[in-house]
């Protein structure tokens, strides 16, 4: 039986319930070292309270204090984990997965959350029921940090230029998906800001949209930014990780194109480093690495997850000036090694006031790109579309990466399929220079899968 995922253990509520969570949140705790409570946050889901409160009960009877953040967004928990020094962090949340969904998210004290590698041992000790069991006299205590989404907003609007925001009165369309980003308005207020909101009703129901912030899923935010003539719309997942933009035309940016636009961005401030890095995944576009060359950078690959972007950002200490991924996922290490879309958020309004969103998009190498998601039953499967896709691909002449997935780079472009960590499905991902190349190949192996699934 294998729980963690590509980022902790995450099911519905006939598999991760609050029995599991108890046991897991235990064996964490037993994991962790040193003697500081661990942090625990959940998001606005209708099982989040329920979990929240089995993840407590299991730390605190393995002897360890728990740091109750109590309903907060995953980058303002990651951020109060470093904050308190907090020997571990536990976030209740399935970030951008359908309501009926959650998860438990775990990272270290470092501020690197527990890929499926690393949890093994986890997993391990919770399905054998190995963890501590204090005496009733060494339980652990609860404490709560309520003031942890204000503090994180301070500490955002500290680390930006906060006067030039100001002086230039942004009007922003802010999408929160009825997601834990809403807490998180007050960031942009004090900013000087002009607010327009959709989504703001904090409700794990997401009635508003699909918590996944795709083009398809925030057409309304297209629209009201149009409408409205805003400076730039933003468009959050439902626990704030995941961040995507839209300029002031009213036009989609793709996630790792505002990735990109991030990562020059730190590249620029950071004109004295020798050495300058940018860690992404091996699913995301290669216009990063151009941009973030003409700058001076190397690019380095890793698996897809975001576990395995901060693990390689500790690795490279300083010379890591950003990381990310293409579904949204932008990393400041100067602020944090969480995937924190309002910080980014902050910094995109930051650099709206020199230039306007399209034109930082267009500065950027031109690449079209096509993706879909073709459902898949479980592991089985996954490994039967995994190696067709392979087959297929040692067959085309191209350079064959197998770090995640299958991916093979071609002169016209290249294309990834992999296994979903965190759903029953496969990810099919092409890029090239021509908008038809890309929809081709991603066509090319979504029917190779499809046939083995089906042979």
């Amino acid at each position: 039986m294998s729980l963690f995922g590509t980022n902790g253990v995450r099911g519905k509520l006939d598999s991760l319930d609050a029995s599991l969570s108890f046991d897991l949140s235990a064996s964490f705790a037993t994991w962790c070292k040193g003697g500081a409570p661990i942090a625990i946050a959940r998001d606005m889901r209708r099982t989040s309270p329920m979990l929240h409160a089995a993840a407590e009960a299991g730390v605190l009877s393995a002897g360890k204090d728990a740091l109750d953040l109590g309903l907060s967004s995953s980058p303002v928990a990651e951020w109060a984990l470093a904050s308190r020094k907090a020997s571990g962090l536990i976030i209740v949340t399935a970030s951008h997965n359908p309501p009926e969904w959650n998860a438990l998210k775990f990272v270290d004290a470092r501020g690197i959350a527990v890929s499926h590698e690393r949890g093994e041992e986890i997993e391990k000790m919770a399905l054998a029921k190995k963890f501590k069991r204090a005496e009733w006299s060494h339980a652990g205590k609860k404490s709560e940090f309520a003031s942890a989404g204000a503090e994180h907003a301070a500490a955002v609007i500290a680390s930006v230029d906060a006067a030039r925001i100001r002086k230039r009165k942004l009007r922003v369309c802010l999408d929160f998906g009825n997601g834990t980003s809403a807490l998180s308005r007050t960031v942009f207020e004090p900013l000087g800001c002009e607010v327009v909101a959709l989504n703001e009703k904090i409700d794990g129901t997401f009635p508003g949209r699909l918590s996944e912030p795709t083009e398809a899923n925030v057409q309304q935010l297209l629209k009201t930014v149009r409408s409205s003539s805003a400076d730039l719309g933003v468009a959050w997942d439902g626990d704030s990780d995941r961040v995507v933009f839209v300029d002031e035309k009213g036009s989609w940016i793709v996630g790792d194109r505002g990735f990109a636009i991030s990562a020059a961005q730190a590249c620029r401030e950071a004109p004295g480093k020798k050495e300058k890095m940018v860690v992404t995944t091996v699913a995301t576009s290669r216009c990063v690495e151009d941009a973030c060359a003409a700058l001076g950078a190397k690019t380095v690959y890793t698996k897809v997850g975001a576990p395995y972007l901060s693990e390689k950002m500790a690795e490279l200490s300083g010379k890591a000036v950003s990381g990310g991924e293409e579904v949204g996922g932008i990393i400041w290490p100067r602020f944090s090694l969480a995937k924190d879309g309002i910080f980014a958020a902050a910094k995109m309004c930051e650099m709206a006031c020199g230039k306007k969103l399209s034109e930082l998009a267009a500065e950027l190498p031109a690449y079209y790109n096509s993706k879909c998601k073709p459902e898949v039953k479980g592991a089985a499967e996954k490994e039967r579309g995994l190696a067709a896709a392979k087959k297929h691909a040692e067959g085309m002449g191209g350079k064959l990466t197998l770090l995640d997935g299958v991916r093979v780079d071609l002169e016209d472009g290249w294309v990834i399929v992999r296994a979903s960590g965190t759903e029953n499905a496969m990810r099919n991902f092409a890029e090239a220079r021509a908008k038809r190349r890309a929809e081709a190949l991603v066509k090319q192996f979504k029917e190779v899968v499809e046939q083995a699934l089906q042979g």
